[in-house]
């Protein structure tokens, strides 16, 4: 009987033994998944993280082309505005040459006359243009008044006369005309047109 039941504590006991031992079969493989979980999300993490850097290094670099290109625009920007006023200083050197060469003084005047047509002209193509001012009404945005006048053909807060003109580039004012404005008809001054008075 005492054998028996050394034989039932054993066969108990292998039974427990062998329990123990698939629920520690059952952990290795389970640690081994977990392994190999870690290795995939390891390579995982590593391929992300070069990838990051490949972009990071692309955005240094397209970033530095970037701010190249802006000092570059910055500095040659008006390249072709100065490569089309080039000849206007050719022709306004040919004037000089040809005044101190004794040349006619008409001539001279012509020559000007016509190397400023020539510089309104490429102004022009690079959408600089003058603002209109004798007669038109005093717009304080585009016309700066230095002096106002008493007088009886222009009408009153109207231009009467241009010293220096205001050029628009595109529709922004690049500078804006300088001129004098009509006060209306002056009080005690029938017998003159115009009467002056600083603005």
């Amino acid at each position: 009987m005492a054998e028996e039941h050394q034989n039932a504590n054993t066969i108990e006991n292998l039974d427990a033994l062998s329990q123990d031992t698939s629920s520690a079969t059952e952990e290795a493989s389970l640690v081994a998944e977990l392994q190999q979980v870690i290795v995939a999300k390891a390579e995982e993490v590593k391929s992300v993280n070069d990838k990051y850097l490949r972009l990071a290094a692309e955005f240094d670099n397209y970033k530095r082309l970037t701010q190249r290109d802006q000092r570059d625009q910055i500095r040659f920007g008006n390249e072709q505005l100065l490569k089309e006023l080039l000849p206007v200083v050719d022709n306004l050197e040919r004037a000089i040459k040809a005044s101190q060469e004794g040349g006619n003084t008409d001539v001279l005047i012509q020559g000007v006359e016509l190397t400023l047509k020539q510089l309104t002209g490429t102004l022009t193509r690079f959408h600089v243009t003058p603002i209109q001012t004798i007669g038109q009404l005093f717009n304080p945005a585009t016309h700066h008044s230095v002096i106002s006048i008493a007088s009886k053909k222009v009408p009153e807060q109207h231009v009467v006369e241009e010293f220096q003109r205001g050029y628009l580039l595109h529709d922004r004012i690049l500078r804006a005309a300088m001129v004098s404005v009509s006060t209306g008809r002056a009080n005690g001054a029938q017998g003159t047109d115009d009467t002056i008075s600083s603005s």
